[in-house]
């Protein structure tokens, strides 16, 4: 019985030896991605509550968020008015992605995004804060690949679809505008 087992574990072990490669030319090449893939975050500021269930949901705690007051979700609209968001951040050095904070998230502002990598210098570099990010119109954080001279083809593609929201789909598609102008009221007074 031994001696078969170890013929069954070196037949798959030959098999995989003698395969053809597969070399992904990346970044030339977009890696093929999942549907379900659990990349970095995609959040929508002008959705959020900040009702800490995301938070609190966070198995190593790497979600910090900070507001002026309450927020309340306008049924109309499907945005949020009152308190401003003053910090929203989550520290990807300690994040798991185990999509646990999406799941609890009432207001549906938290998802999980299609970045596959993200670099940085230093552990500072690896704290994404949000309520910046939505004061430049962002929804998610931008790889460093994304900012140089000449980024390859799929990677102006995934770059605009980000700057057109389309992971957004809510009352505001379509009006990039107006989700440009809300995500600002969320974390600037007066704004």
């Amino acid at each position: 019985m031994t001696v078969k087992t170890i013929l069954i574990g070196m037949r798959i072990t030959l098999r995989y030896c003698f395969a053809k490669t597969v070399t992904l030319q990346y970044p030339d090449v977009a890696p093929a991605l999942q549907p379900r893939y659990r990349g970095f975050h995609f959040f929508e500021i002008e959705k959020c509550i900040a009702c800490d269930l995301c938070a609190k949901a966070c198995p190593v705690d790497c979600i910090y968020i900070e507001k002026t007051g309450p927020r309340k979700i306008d049924k109309e609209t499907n945005i949020a008015a009152g308190g401003l968001m003053t910090r929203y951040a989550i520290d990807y050095a300690k994040c798991m992605f185990c999509a646990l904070c999406v799941d609890p998230c009432p207001t549906e502002c938290i998802h999980m995004g299609n970045i596959h990598d993200m670099s940085g210098y230093t552990r500072k570099d690896m704290i994404v804060e949000f309520t910046d990010l939505a004061k430049e119109g962002l929804q998610t954080p931008q790889p460093l690949w994304m900012n140089s001279e000449n980024p390859p083809d799929w990677a102006v593609k995934r770059k605009k679809e980000w700057e057109q929201y389309k992971n957004s789909q809510d009352k505001l598609t379509g009006a990039e505008a107006k989700r440009r102008e809300e995500m600002a009221k969320a974390v600037a007074p007066g704004a």
